[in-house]
Formats: structure tokens, C-alpha cells, sequence
């Protein structure tokens, strides 16, 4: 045992303990291709087992944010891990690629091996449901550097598409609709105006109690519901629909993330009344007192993914996004200007 580095606060003995712990939890996420396992200096993926003709990688990273104070008050550490994942995968889905592998990083003050398996378990049911690989991550105990029961979580996505089949928003058209697919709530961005609006610093009691506006569910549980992951369904959708532009709704809202897939000249517009906005933003509104357009350019309002489809695929892409578990439904068209990308009314 190295007692010197224990007893600056780093406790290697409890990083074995780790790696021991997340074993079950790796061997859950294989996959073809994976070469390997944890422990080695790099993870491998054999991209020839692929066999695909002209592979692109496409590579997304991020983190969950200050979502991770609301699962340290409520010690709830096993879903924060989907989260993490969820915001790296949804991102690369966008250009059409399938998700291959993640690799995790989590920075602690105090390294708790029970905690961080459970944050860990989190992030292979993550992958699972996205169909990527955990071949790696770090585990960096910061003594000094960060309160002993806090951590961060980050992660960084690599998938693969084929050239001939990376999405391309120029032969997007007038007269193309936009569909929407739910989010489970408020997901992963906006959470530092939440704890604002809430006062969860000052008076965190008030989240734990039953709240009539969200069914009965503490303000807390519905904060903290994981992070939708898309690439299944999206997967299925792009390999029977000609889909023109996906954006992913995260910081930023609508008004932020459909422009990102759509060609200049034309505009997505969306009719505001056919959302199905969940009830925590409604409450998020009224209790901050937050005006419509900012809760549009904030948050997802209860939509976590938009989807470009030509007018005459839209009932087969709703059939194959309904069969595949999503709430999906139409929120606008895509029309001719010069001026605006997205414009809600």
C-alpha cells in the first residue's frame, strides 16, 4: 500500500477496488468489434470488423453539469451516468452515425468505490441503450481540489457512418415537416437557472415534497429523471425514411439547435400550440417568472429531438418512431427565408 499517497488523500487501493466493482458493469456494453478489456493503457475497436466501405468517425463530448448537485443532495448516483452518455450519443446521432464506443471521466474528492461503481452502472446502461461499447474512462481523486463528496462526470462518443450517408441538410425543401419526439423532462441543460428559480441552495426542503402540478412527484424525482437516448429509434428511422436534419434539443432551446441542421434560405416553423409541453416547465415558468420566448431558448419544453422529413413519409416515419417507443408528432413545415431559421408562432 502506498501509505505516503494515502495519506495525502489518494487511496489507490480503493481505485483497485474500482475497477473490481465496474467489471459487471463493462462486460454489459460489449459489443462486435470491441478488442480487449478494461485495464489496458488504451480501449480498442476493430473498425474493419465494420465492413463498411468509406467509414467516418464522428465524435461528440460532454458532460451532465450541475445536474450531478441535485444526485449528491439526494444520493442518487446511478442515473447520472445515463445522462452523460445520453448527451454524447444524441449528439452524433444527428449526422447519422451509430454509436460504437464511450469512455467516461469521473473526478471526485474522495474516492468511494461503492459511489462510483454506481455511477458507472449508469453509464453502461447508457451505453446499452445506445448500442456502444464502455472501453475505457479515468477515475481522478482530487483531494483538496474539490468537497469529498462531490464529483464531476464527462464523456466522450465515437461513431461511425458511411460517407454516402452522413445526413445532408441541402437537399432539405420547402413543404418538409418537422417532427418532434418527447423528451423524458428537462434532461441535462438549464440546471443552474432551475436551482435559481427553486431555491434549492436556500431551501432545498420545498423540492422533496409532493407537488400537485407534477402529478404527485417531488419537484427532486422529476428533475432528476435521466436523459431520453434516441439512437435506437433514429437508427431505425434513417434506414426506411429519407430524413433531411435532426437537431438535438439541449442549452439553447429551439431557437439554438434547429437552425444547426437547417440550410440557409429556408426555416423551420413551428407552431408553438402543437408542443406537448411537460408540466415542470410550466412551473418552471410561473414560479421564476420567466417569460415564454426565454423557456424556448432555455430548455427542450418537453421536445428533445427534431426530425426533417419529406410531407409524403411522415405517417411512416411517425409508424416507425411510435413502434420503436417514441412519442412522436408533427410540429411544423419547413418554408422559404432569407432572414430566420426557426421561427415559432
Amino acid at each position: 500500500m502506498a501509505q505516503h499517497y494515502e495519506a495525502s488523500g489518494v487511496n489507490l487501493e480503493a481505485g483497485y477496488e474500482v475497477v473490481s466493482r465496474i467489471k459487471k458493469h463493462v462486460a454489459s456494453t460489449n459489443r462486435f468489434g470491441c478488442m480487449g478489456g478494461i485495464g489496458s493503457f488504451g480501449g480498442m475497436f476493430d473498425l474493419g470488423a465494420l465492413g463498411m466501405k468509406h467509414p467516418v468517425l464522428v465524435s461528440g463530448t460532454d458532460g451532465v453539469g450541475t445536474k450531478l448537485k441535485l444526485a449528491f443532495a439526494m444520493h442518487k448516483n446511478d442515473t447520472v451516468g445515463i445522462d452523460a452518455v445520453a448527451m454524447c450519443v444524441n449528439d452524433i446521432i444527428c449526422v447519422g452515425a451509430k454509436p460504437l464506443f464511450f469512455l467516461d471521466y469521473i473526478a471526485c474528492g474522495k474516492n468511494v468505490p461503492e459511489k462510483i461503481a454506481q455511477i458507472v452502472g449508469g453509464v453502461a446502461e447508457g451505453c446499452v441503450q445506445s448500442g456502444a461499447a464502455l472501453i475505457g474512462g479515468e477515475t481522478a481523486e482530487h483531494p483538496g481540489l474539490m468537497p469529498v463528496e462531490d464529483y464531476d462526470l464527462a464523456g466522450f462518443a465515437v461513431g461511425i457512418v458511411d460517407k454516402k450517408k452522413i445526413l445532408d441538410k441541402t437537399k432539405m425543401a420547402e413543404g418538409d415537416v418537422v417532427i418532434a419526439l418527447a423528451s423524458s423532462g428537462i434532461h441535462s441543460n438549464g440546471f443552474s437557472l432551475i436551482r435559481k428559480v427553486f431555491r434549492i441552495d436556500e431551501n432545498p426542503a420545498e423540492i422533496y415534497r409532493p407537488c400537485d402540478a407534477l402529478g404527485g412527484k417531488t419537484i427532486a424525482e422529476t428533475l432528476l429523471t435521466p436523459t431520453k437516448i434516441y439512437v435506437k429509434s433514429v437508427l431505425a428511422l434513417l434506414e426506411n425514411v429519407d430524413v433531411k436534419g435532426i437537431s438535438h434539443i439541449t442549452g439553447g432551446g429551439f431557437y439554438e439547435n434547429i437552425p444547426r441542421s437547417i440550410p440557409d434560405g429556408l426555416c423551420a416553423k413551428i407552431d408553438k400550440s402543437a408542443v406537448r409541453v411537460l408540466p415542470i416547465f410550466d412551473l418552471i415558468a410561473k414560479t421564476g417568472n420567466i417569460p415564454e420566448r426565454d423557456m424556448f431558448n432555455t430548455y427542450n419544453m418537453g421536445v428533445g429531438m427534431t426530425i426533417v422529413v419529406p410531407a409524403d413519409q411522415v405517417q411512416t416515419a411517425l409508424d416507425i418512431l411510435t413502434a420503436h417507443g417514441e412519442d412522436a408528432y408533427v410540429i411544423g413545415t419547413i418554408t422559404k427565408n432569407d432572414e430566420e431559421k426557426v421561427i415559432l408562432e
